[in-house]
């Protein structure tokens, strides 16, 4: 079977993080099937943003059997692009290529037509432009990333991380983009609904006692958890609690806490022998059926369909499976 091909589509002015960012987490030294080919306008030199230039292998002939495309941000996304990016763009998207923009890429997909009609973001700073000269997409300012099935974008700069680190998610399980974050010594997850950037300026002691806690429940997930607990964790109000947990996190207390018991139990799933009633109970979701009920909705599949596709799939950890809980 062979490897999963990524084109990341590297045009002139492209963010030198933006485009360091895939080359970093869809590594093979992660031990995962994927491809990466960086292409452009034509194979060669390609100059980049900040005093750094690119030497890509391909020209947009990478695009035609891609099964992921990602534009990285760049720095003229006003500018007309050349029709055979946005050919190339739209007819990956037409074939079911996953496409995939990171800061300003956006621009490109919204230029090829391929982010009509659908919710998307980019670098909050941009957001307005966007949604300006993209009057069809809906654009979403706030959040790190947007997932829309085969069309995904993400906020500026780090949360290209985020981005890939879901696609990771998506593809191999909890556990591998687990291991990938590590390697790269990253958050493991930070939701797409979480805040670019905090609308008021909190206090740090209060940020640093909010991490604190989040931390603290994630080695209490099996046990009675209630934003009272948080709360008083935090050492303030349940009302304030509540209030900047949703700044801080784009979730309430109990929603971070149902998905962060079902992100437990995708990795137990695959690591584990567990039956699903010993993985809920195990997680604090109580019962196999409310288990099923939340994975169903959460991730659209059922915990068997899940172990069946990820079971065992270590992102090259070689790790025998356990019951290990993952921070």
């Amino acid at each position: 079977m062979r490897p999963h091909r990524i084109a990341v589509l590297v045009l002139p002015g492209a963010a030198p993080l933006d485009v360091g960012i895939s080359a970093q987490l869809f590594a093979p030294r992660h031990g995962l099937p994927y491809e990466l080919r960086h292409c452009s306008l034509a194979a060669g030199p390609v100059k980049g943003r900040d005093g750094l230039g690119f030497v890509v292998e391909y020209g947009p002939e990478a695009l035609d059997d891609a099964d992921t495309v990602i534009v990285p941000g760049y720095n003229t996304p006003l500018q007309p692009l050349d029709q055979r990016i946005l050919d190339g763009l739209r007819d990956a998207a037409f074939r079911g290529t996953r496409m995939v923009s990171i800061c300003t890429g956006a621009f490109a997909l919204a230029a090829a037509g391929i982010l009509d009609g659908r919710r998307a973001t980019t670098h909050w700073s941009m957001a307005p432009v966007l949604a300006r000269e993209y009057p069809k997409v809906t654009v979403d300012p706030g959040v790190l990333f947007v997932d829309e099935g085969q069309v995904l974008s993400s906020a500026g700069v780090a949360a290209g991380i985020d981005l890939c680190l879901h696609l990771i998610r998506r593809d191999h399980g909890v556990q591998a983009s687990n291991n990938v974050a590590r390697r790269i010594v990253a958050a493991p997850y930070r939701s797409g609904g979480q805040s670019q950037f905090v609308p008021r300026t909190v206090p740090e002691p209060l940020g640093e006692v909010f991490a604190a806690t989040r931390e603290w429940a994630l080695h209490r997930l099996g046990e009675p958890i209630g934003v009272a607990d948080l709360a008083r964790h935090a050492g303030v109000s349940t009302r304030t609690f509540g209030r900047r947990f949703v700044e801080d996190t784009g979730y309430t207390p109990m929603h971070w806490i149902l998905r962060a018991r079902i992100d437990m139990a995708r990795e137990l799933l695959e690591c584990s022998v567990l039956s699903i009633e010993q993985i809920a109970a195990e997680t604090g979701l109580g019962t196999g059926a409310n288990l099923r009920m939340h994975f169903q909705r959460i991730l659209d599949m059922t915990p068997t369909e899940y172990r069946k596709a990820f079971g065992g799939k270590l992102a090259g950890s070689g790790a025998a499976p356990s019951a290990a809980r993952s921070t």
